[in-house]
């Protein structure tokens, strides 16, 4: 008896990860969908084409699967199952309703908390203690499907979002090795989320890393670490300078009005409850302009 065919969706080292348990296992991975790297974004990460390209799987990278063009084209590939790990684009219905076993996706929260895109940044951002990997099934708005399994990982205060992201990684593989037997044989049990505990977050943009000085010292900390290397980090503009806040620590016992500079060196700044000392910083756009202590940020 043939093995069921197994389309899977992914990017990331998450989805390199399970699509390489996959592997591992002798499934019947028939190709991979994936993502063009953006020449525009520090690749950080493993990703599932290097896993797919290895052992001779076939990998396409459309821009949007959900047109007729590329709809039969799965349609012809005759998925059995279809396994999305942090694929990045919406899959349409016609799409997921294709699979007799159905579609399932790999969600980087604990739902029904923090659906969406990006969903580790928010969190540490809002600086959850804990976060973790879902497996769902996909319908039609995102990551609303019925729950199958989830595992949860514990994060630091201290953490970075790359940190939480390498904690909370093995989460994906340890979910997907307890169901991936029960999502061939389709015999997965699943329970629907709770939507009156649900949240939901869109995708970040280098934008959303400006800090506002009005906001607690604990608030703007926890942006610093949620968009900190790998990620477009967190700025303030001086002029036509941009001043790039890699870190910061947090300063007792100082106060001022906020955005207002109580130090040069090293460089304090007063928050709406507080203060943070900048502690990596980073010039772009010309260069530095002079600070003064006073001078509002």
């Amino acid at each position: 008896m043939s093995k069921p065919r197994i389309l899977f969706f992914g990017y990331s080292e998450v989805g390199y990860s399970c699509l390489s348990l996959l592997l591992e296992r002798g499934d019947n991975v028939v190709a991979l969908i994936t993502h063009e790297d953006n020449p525009h974004e520090k690749i950080w990460f493993k990703t599932p084409a290097v896993a797919a390209r290895e052992r001779g799987i076939p990998v396409f990278t459309p821009e949007s699967v959900n047109n007729p063009e590329w709809r039969e084209k799965i349609a012809a590939l005759k998925p059995d199952l279809i396994l999305s790990v942090y694929y990045r684009h919406m899959i349409g219905t016609k799409i997921l309703a294709m699979p007799p076993l159905g579609a399932w996706n790999m969600h980087g929260s604990l739902l029904p908390k923090y659906r969406g895109r990006a969903p580790i940044n928010w969190a540490v951002l809002h600086g959850e203690p804990r976060i973790g990997m879902t497996l769902h099934r996909m319908v039609k708005d995102p990551d609303a499907g019925a729950v199958v399994d989830q595992e949860g990982a514990e994060i630091g205060p201290r953490d970075t979002a790359e940190q939480a992201f390498r904690k909370v990684m093995p989460c994906a593989r340890a979910v997907l090795a307890r169901q991936i037997d029960a999502l061939l044989t389709g015999t997965a049990k699943e329970t629907p989320q709770d939507e009156s505990q649900v949240t939901y977050f869109s995708g970040r943009k280098p934008e959303d890393g400006r800090i506002h000085w009005t906001q607690t010292s604990a608030q703007i900390f926890n942006l610093i670490r949620a968009v900190t290397d790998p990620y477009p980090g967190a700025f303030i503009d001086v002029g036509a300078a941009r001043l790039m806040v890699w870190w910061a620590e947090l300063v007792p016992g100082k106060r001022g009005q906020p955005g207002e500079i109580l130090s040069l060196a090293p460089l304090i700044v007063a928050t709406g409850d507080g203060a943070l000392e900048l502690t990596k910083t980073e010039w772009r756009n010309g260069p530095s302009p002079e600070l003064r202590v006073g001078q509002v940020l």
